[in-house]
């Protein structure tokens, strides 16, 4: 299986994380379908979190960030 196309999938928290207290989970978008991931982030996110996955740290395991709902709404139209 390959892992590679985690990287910049999008998905949401289905278990919160807990920052360097522990990984949560992710359902991420990848490959046409979700796929669930350990997920990781710097600080902790409560479940429900839409997240971007930045960096793989092994099989099945990604580092996440928050990603809005919809990153081209914001003031002005224009994504940051």
């Amino acid at each position: 299986m390959h892992e590679e196309p985690a990287l910049g999938a999008i998905g949401v928290l289905t278990i919160g994380t807990r920052g360097a207290s522990g990984p949560g989970e992710a359902l991420l978008r990848v490959s046409g379908g979700t796929e669930a991931y350990i997920a990781w982030s710097e600080h902790a996110l409560p479940r429900g979190t839409q997240v971007l996955a930045v960096t793989k740290r092994g099989p099945r395991e990604v580092d996440v960030v928050p990603w809005p709902e919809d990153p081209l709404e914001v003031p002005g139209g224009v994504a940051p």
